[in-house]
This record gives structure tokens, C-alpha cells and sequence, in this order.
């Protein structure tokens, strides 16, 4: 089973699902360096447990998903290269094959923002606020701020929120289509298990193919797009679970999916 080796990352696991807590509520939870580090480790895991269907990110309290990277940490790096190659969270989190949820409860500013952004589904308390806001402290953001923006709100709205740095209330971004739904605070992380546990109740191939689908709309060419699809699905097809998929329609009976 899956566990965190820092307080200040926790770690709870439901049937095929794993909730990841960032828990620095007092600091916003803001990502240090150690976090990081064992997000990523966290993220390995994920990748390499089968019993891992689906993931669930959210940050501990009331006030904020995630406020970013600690900045008072930025200072330890000696060099502008030794900050460049620095390892970073939202980097080993875009390599998670499995599909993730972002409960986005208060402040997500700058990393938390990509941090949201990454996960395939996102869901905001009505209190969130969102904002690209390290360009007020004098930079941008590098885990891919600027390409997640602009392909979920458009130029326009990306711009808006990368050139002012200031914060966008849930029902903008649900406007502009940053996250799905928005929900109450008392209700949010409830409607993220629902999903989270709809979803790992999928074929667990076909719900990875899908994802890996998704984003390679994004990279590749369009018909190159649509060839990678129909590879994936012929993939797909060739499954235990999709055999058994058809056997239970046939059968007017529920599926069971084991992965194969």
C-alpha cells in the first residue's frame, strides 16, 4: 500500500483509490523542496501499483489547495542552472500514467495552479481563487503554466491571468473552463471520491489509454492524432477487460474489470 514518508505530505487510500494531502496549512501549503521530492516519489508509486486506479490531490485546511513553491526555499539554489534543473513536482506529476482529480479547495497560486492544471479533472470549492501570480514576484512559471492555460481558458483569458498575476474567483475559471464543477466546500472532496470511485470502476487500461489519448490531441498533428487513437483502441480491444465488457453486455450482467 502507498504511503507518504512526511508529515507534510499525507497519504489515505480507499479500495483503487489514493488521496494525496499537501499538509502545510499554516504556510497554504506551499511545496518545499522535501515535498517535492517525495510528490515525485509519490508519483513513481502510483505509476507501479496495479492497485491504483485513480488519483485524488487536494490540500489540508480550508484556506488553500496550493499556494506554490515556498519561496523563501527559491534562495537556496546557488545558481540560475542549478534552479533550472531542479527536480519539480509538477513534473513527476504529469508523468502519472493513471488519471488524477484536483479538489481545488481556496488558493491555487502559481505551482498549484499547474498542479491542478495537470490532473485530467478539476473541482473547485466556491471559495477557490486561482491565479498565475509569479509574475508580480518577478518571473513566470515553468511547470507548464503558460501551455495548460492557454489550452484550457484560450489566449486571451491566459494572458489575462499570466500579464496581471491577479486571482480568478471558482466561477470564472469555471467560465473559462479551468475546472468542471464547483461545489461547496463541505461538498467537494465528497463529490471527488464519487467520481475518483466511478472512474476506478472503469477498465483501468482503457481509462490509461484514454488519458494518454487526451493528451496527444494536444501534441500531435490531427491526423496523427486520430491514428494514435485508433492504435490505442485496437489495444484496448485486444484485452481481458474488454472481453469481458462484451461477455457481460452480452449477458445483461455488471462487469467486473481486473486490469488485463
Amino acid at each position: 500500500m502507498i504511503s507518504s514518508r512526511i508529515d507534510e505530505v499525507m497519504v489515505e487510500t480507499d479500495g483503487h483509490v489514493v488521496l494525496v494531502t499537501l499538509n502545510r496549512p499554516e504556510k497554504l501549503n506551499a511545496v518545499t523542496p522535501e515535498m517535492s521530492k517525495e510528490l515525485a516519489r509519490l508519483a513513481h508509486a502510483i505509476n507501479d501499483d496495479d492497485d491504483v486506479r485513480v488519483g485524488i490531490i487536494t490540500g489540508a485546511g480550508e484556506r488553500a489547495f496550493c499556494a506554490g513553491s515556498d519561496i523563501r526555499t527559491l534562495d537556496e539554489y546557488a545558481t540560475p542552472w542549478q534552479f533550472r534543473n531542479r527536480g519539480d513536482y509538477c513534473d513527476a506529476l504529469r508523468e502519472v500514467r493513471k488519471p488524477l482529480i484536483a479538489a481545488i479547495n481556496g488558493y491555487a497560486f502559481g505551482g498549484g495552479v499547474e498542479t491542478a492544471m495537470l490532473c485530467d479533472i478539476r473541482l473547485a470549492s466556491d471559495n477557490a481563487q486561482l491565479a498565475a501570480a509569479e509574475i508580480k514576484l518577478g518571473w513566470i512559471g515553468g511547470g507548464g503554466m503558460s501551455a495548460f492555460l492557454a489550452q484550457s481558458a484560450g489566449p486571451s483569458n491566459a494572458a489575462l491571468m499570466l500579464l496581471t498575476g491577479d486571482p480568478i474567483p471558482a466561477a470564472t475559471a469555471k467560465e473559462w473552463g479551468l475546472v468542471s464543477e464547483v461545489h461547496g466546500r463541505e461538498r467537494l472532496l465528497e463529490r471527488a471520491w464519487e467520481l475518483a470511485t466511478v472512474i476506478a470502476s472503469r477498465p483501468p487500461i482503457a481509462a490509461q489509454t484514454a488519458k494518454a489519448n487526451l493528451r496527444a490531441v494536444y501534441t500531435m498533428p490531427f491526423d496523427d492524432a486520430m491514428r494514435y487513437e485508433r492504435d490505442l483502441q485496437t489495444i484496448c480491444f485486444a484485452t481481458e477487460d474488454a472481453a469481458e465488457g462484451r461477455a457481460a453486455f452480452a449477458e445483461k450482467r455488471p462487469a467486473v474489470f481486473h486490469g488485463r
